[in-house]
């Protein structure tokens, strides 16, 4: 899959488009796709308006004005009668910091019942960075071509000597969910995850964030993109109100 490069849409940086079948990939072998979705900004609209016994079937200004008053009065309820379903491929170290926001539903794929992936994650050089200073105040620095170089070749060693210790495990008879245990945290896997806009907004403000790991920032970036394009109106707001979930 090509190498991720991403763009700006209202000061956010998000990929550059959605490819074929509604995929934008993500680092070396990953990816999300919108596998399907109830969500648009009349969603939000209707949600508020029937406190009043109305209901809208198109948007108007008003209406969008009042997704905006949502957001800034931060109003929340209105924001969760709608779902995105994504089916994600990401590294199993990027999956378990996204199965920490728990208001949304997941299935992963199971190394239980089924034969482990080989691909693994190996960071364009660009990517391997340094960590200084102290834990909750440090930055991340780059690190020479040597050093970087050296990483990747690190990792694909590592890899291909777990790998190759699994599928001996395997063909000996052990169990595949016993055998999976020599796999590394940056094996792929696999997921479907569904969550509505208010929950998704959380996830972005935290994910899609400077302070966020390098690698789940890229794949919150992509679901932003899916977001915009699904529910504009609702995107640009909580944009304005400082990308804080209602």
């Amino acid at each position: 899959m090509p190498t991720y490069g991403p763009v700006t849409l209202g000061g956010v940086a998000v990929t550059p488009e959605v490819i074929a079948q509604g995929s934008i990939p993500v680092l070396d072998h990953g990816f999300v796709r919108l596998d399907e979705a109830m969500a648009d900004d009349l969603s939000v609209v209707n949600g508020a308006r029937v406190s009043f016994a109305r209901h809208k079937t198109e948007m108007d200004d008003s209406d969008a004005g009042l997704i905006r008053f949502l957001m800034r009065e931060r109003h929340g309820t209105p924001f969760e009668h709608n779902a995105f379903r994504f089916h994600v491929r990401c590294p199993i170290f990027v999956a378990r910091e996204w199965f920490r926001h728990r208001a949304s539903s997941f299935n992963e794929f199971s190394m239980r019942y089924a034969k482990a992936t080989e691909d693994f994650y190996v960071p364009a050089p660009e990517d391997v960075r340094s960590q200084v200073g102290k834990p909750g105040a440090y930055t991340f620095e780059p690190v020479s071509d040597e050093v970087a170089e050296t990483t990747r070749e690190e990792l694909r060693q590592v890899y291909e000597t777990a790998y190759g210790a699994y599928e001996r495990l395997v063909e000996q008879g052990v169990a595949r969910e016993l055998a999976r245990a020599v796999l590394p945290v940056g094996a792929y896997t696999e997921f479907y995850w569904t969550v509505n806009a208010r929950s998704l907004m959380n996830f972005l403000s935290l994910r899609n964030a400077e302070a966020a790991q390098r690698e789940i920032r890229r794949y919150a970036e992509a679901c932003e993109r899916f977001f915009a394009d699904r529910m504009p109106v609702t995107h640009e707001a909580f944009v304005a109100a400082g990308r804080v979930a209602p």
